[in-house]
């Protein structure tokens, strides 16, 4: 795996940019023999060391798919799906069932390809094994072989209360279904086994929000889940807690009440969570009433 900066600019006399790593403060990762659509750009990387640095011009011919790269990039950098909008064809059908990639500047050169001069400045190099890559540059089989590892290392971050990282480590699996998951048709067998492996790794994130008091996100993929899994005990109580951090006071008793008829085993957990919202509750009703005596006092 090489990283690596990189400028792309327009051939001619102002070279006008088109795109620089730099400018987004993330540089560009390549793995060797990726099929990756810029052959190029790994023919020159296979050559190069840490810190050299390469400028080279391609013609229009070399080049004709670097729209479609430059748009994944984009995506990367915005934390996208690199593969955003693009069917399951061949790039040349892609580009030309698709009006519009989404960035004015690479319709132009969709429609008018033209040399380009690539600027590349490698900071590291590292061999097979040595690094984990992340979920878009995998393959589908390496996406289903890694949700295991990557959520046991959420659980170990977990457990030594490294939330966030840990909530980043669910969110890679996560994403790793996700993708595998677009591939297949709504409601089919390999569709639903797939989102049965997605719950209990978006309820494990969901955890973690809400110990970084993210609570809208927890309600939103919490009942998310209930909208496909009306039984679904721990997605109930997690947007239980979440409704009562923000004062959805009739909701949190509606998803603590669903809790205790899926499982009456829990009421000592559910009790514990109603006794905090009535504390909660009876002193924000004290510090309005000393905060409205206040403003008539006046």
């Amino acid at each position: 795996q090489a990283t690596f900066h990189y400028r792309t600019l327009r051939c001619g006399d102002e070279e006008t940019p088109v795109d620089d790593s730099r400018a987004r403060g993330k540089p560009m990762e390549l793995i060797a023999g990726k099929k990756f659509k810029l052959p190029v750009w790994e023919a020159a990387l296979r050559t190069m060391r840490p810190g050299e640095r390469a400028r080279f011009r391609c013609d229009a011919k070399h080049v004709v798919l670097y729209p479609l790269v430059s748009k994944s990039l984009r995506n990367i950098a915005a934390g996208k799906d690199p593969l955003e909008g693009q069917r399951h064809c061949c790039s040349i059908a892609q580009m030309h069932e698709h009006y519009s990639l989404g960035y004015p500047d690479l319709d132009e050169l969709q429609k008018n390809p033209q040399p380009l001069i690539f600027d590349i400045e490698v900071l590291k190099v590292e061999p097979p094994g040595s690094y984990q890559q992340d979920p878009w540059a995998m393959t589908d089989e390496e996406k289903l072989q890694a949700v295991p590892q990557i959520h046991k290392e959420g659980n170990d971050l977990y457990r030594q209360g490294k939330v966030p990282e840990a909530a980043a480590k669910y969110y890679d699996a996560i994403a790793c279904l996700k993708n595998l998951q677009m591939k297949e048709q709504p409601g089919s067998p390999d569709w639903i086994e797939l989102d049965q492996k997605i719950t209990p790794l978006l309820l494990n994130y969901c955890q973690c929000k809400l110990q970084c008091e993210e609570y809208y996100e927890v309600l939103d993929h919490c009942s998310s889940i209930l909208n496909k899994y009306e039984d679904n005990v721990k997605a109930y109580f997690k947007r239980g807690k979440a409704h009562a951090a923000v004062w959805n006071v009739a909701e949190a008793q509606a998803d603590f009440a669903k809790v205790l008829a899926l499982d009456p085993s829990l009421r000592p957990v559910v009790s514990k969570e109603l006794r905090s919202l009535e504390a909660r509750l009876r002193e924000k009703d004290a510090e309005d009433k000393i905060r409205f005596k206040g403003i008539f006092s006046q």
